[in-house]
């Protein structure tokens, strides 16, 4: 069953030049990083060194665009970086990019080489329809504190990813919860890649097929569906 994905009107008001893409997988095949997932990231790394050419991640326009949008939802953009800067930032540093499995690996490759923020979910987790909204506050966000299983919520007006259960994803792209992350163990799974102007559709598109054609190679036998950005 194809999973519903929604993006509230006040949302849209927010950022009028929000898309998302989604591609959808069944049959997946995960497992720890390995050398095929490694090389990914080596060459996202190389790739974004040259979208770059000598700028920090933040002075790339579609970087900038994020920063715009986190702060018209109250955000801080230099303390909570949108998953795209974050990820390019950690690129950059001596210690690279962190080798998590398969499926994350390979996901990340394509938020690095495009400079866009990618999320990867384990749709066997997800409960009902997944929505992006601006949170009341009262919504539940799973995650672990000091080792320690906690729950947060959001602070009112946020911009999250939900669904029937509660936040899946807090401010936006900033931080994915434990309940639906991708694991070794998962073999169905939907990845987000979202857009702001000025990143076309075609661009976007082209990651996406991108991101289809790394999941075909390291899970082959899987079934994928690119579906029409929204």
């Amino acid at each position: 069953m194809t999973l519903t994905l929604t993006v509230s009107d006040e949302v849209r008001t927010l950022a009028p030049g929000f898309t998302h893409l989604a591609v959808e997988a069944r049959g997946l095949v995960n497992g720890p990083s390995n050398e095929d997932s490694s090389a990914l990231l080596d060459d996202a790394v190389r790739r974004l060194v040259e979208r770059l050419d000598g700028r920090a991640p933040h002075e790339a326009p579609h970087v900038a665009a994020w920063r715009d949008a986190y702060a018209a939802f109250g955000a801080k953009p230099s303390r909570t970086r949108n998953s795209a800067e974050a990820l390019a930032k950690r690129a950059l540093a001596e210690a690279g990019l962190p080798r998590i499995n398969l499926l994350v690996d390979a996901y990340n490759a394509i938020s690095v080489a495009h400079l866009i923020p990618v999320g990867g979910e384990d749709t066997d987790r997800i409960k009902g329809a997944m929505r992006l909204v601006r949170a009341t506050g009262r919504e539940p966000f799973p995650t672990v504190a000091g080792g320690e299983e906690d729950v947060e919520h959001p602070e009112p007006g946020e911009v999250v990813w939900c669904d029937d259960e509660g936040v899946t994803c807090r401010r936006w792209n900033w931080r994915q919860g434990v309940r639906t992350r991708l694991t070794e163990e998962s073999v169905n799974a939907v990845f987000l890649l979202e857009s702001l102007t000025p990143m076309t559709i075609r661009e976007l598109e082209a990651a996406g097929t991108e991101l289809a054609e790394s999941l075909e190679k390291l899970s082959p036998g899987a079934r994928i569906t690119v579906r029409t950005p929204e």
